[in-house]
């Protein structure tokens, strides 16, 4: 395989996250650093499948390590996901003499690849990128790390006007299937509540909760819930619930939304974006492919698409006990 990779693509897709730019900004310098040819995708896999890819070196990508969201823009392919769509892609791929691609994105990219290597043997390597950090076989994938900074930021704006006003702020973060993100900035923002999709909280031990709160002499109160929390429909629903069950709270929402997911990348996003984009082409050169890059225990380690895709992200759980005792 040594032999035979000599150019390589990269994109991004899916959602967009900090720390993207940099990754392509490492891809590019790493192809240009090995003596390989480099190529932009834009629009992620549709981009690929219509052929829009453009020649990138060294120079390419300066200034960019320090931009959010992604310089090659992303673009969900309904086509992609159909056989035809892949061969065409394929086509263009070869058209263009490319070997291999590294994609930038979360499961719904890795699985797109996957398929892509299984239909065509394609070489394909992976680099996670999503602040969710919902991805199996990386304790943090690219964006999550600013996400959480970003965030933590706003609550503690949020609560300045909670203690002015003695109100009670439901505050919706990212976080559809796990509750990472809101785990890590209610402890890190010191929320007296926090509810997330793993922990079936319940409204009755909210209600206690708050109460317990109001009783130990709190006069405001901020509550993080992940948009994935089970216990109401929305946090607009937990809000009215509050308010009619506790009327000396005067109930407040605010729904972060994308905010989240914009801003330039922290240092360790940087980082560990420049570390990623490193791996994945020098794993291609020396024949592996089908593998997303991870970083475990501090160290760069591959994990088969499969697994990152099929496997769960884990909680954890010690910080949900902190998160109980600080919450008293």
């Amino acid at each position: 395989m040594l032999h035979t990779i000599k150019k390589v693509a990269v994109l991004t897709s899916g959602g967009d996250a900090p720390g993207m730019n940099a990754a392509i900004r490492s891809v590019v310098r790493t192809c240009v650093f090995h003596g390989l040819e480099c190529y932009g995708v834009y629009r992620g896999y549709q981009g690929m499948i219509e052929g829009d890819f453009e020649k990138m070196d060294a120079r390419s990508v300066k200034g960019i390590i320090n931009k959010g969201g992604t310089m090659l823009k992303s673009a969900r392919s309904q086509e992609f996901r159909t056989k035809e769509g892949r061969q065409k892609a394929y086509d263009a791929l070869r058209k263009a003499e490319i070997d291999a691609f590294v994609v930038i994105g979360g499961d719904g990219s890795f699985t797109g690849a996957m398929v892509f290597n299984q239909e065509f043997g394609f070489p394909v390597m992976g680099i996670p990128g999503t602040i969710d950090n919902d991805i199996f076989g990386t304790t943090h994938t690219l964006g999550y790390d600013t996400a959480l900074n970003t965030v933590v930021e706003a609550i503690d704006k949020i609560r300045d006007t909670a203690s002015s006003h003695n109100r009670l702020f439901f505050v919706e973060v990212m976080g559809r299937d796990v509750g990472h993100i809101a785990l890590n900035v209610g402890v890190g923002a010191g929320a007296e509540e926090i509810l997330i999709p793993e922990e079936d909280l319940g409204l009755d031990r909210l209600l206690e909760s708050l109460r317990r709160s109001k009783q130990s002499g709190k006069s405001s109160s901020v509550v993080v819930v992940a948009e994935g929390d089970k216990i109401g429909k929305n946090v607009f629903e937990l809000k009215d619930y509050v308010e009619e069950h506790m009327s000396e709270y005067e109930v407040r929402v605010s729904v972060l939304g994308h905010m989240q997911r914009g801003g330039s990348p922290s240092c360790f996003d940087r980082v560990l974006a420049s570390r990623m984009g490193v791996k994945a082409v020098e794993s291609l050169i020396t024949g592996k492919s089908n593998y997303m890059v991870g970083l475990k225990n501090d160290i760069m380690d591959l994990t088969p698409f499969d697994q990152a895709v099929k496997g769960k992200s884990k909680i954890n759980m010690e910080l949900l006990r902190v998160s109980d005792i600080m919450t008293i």
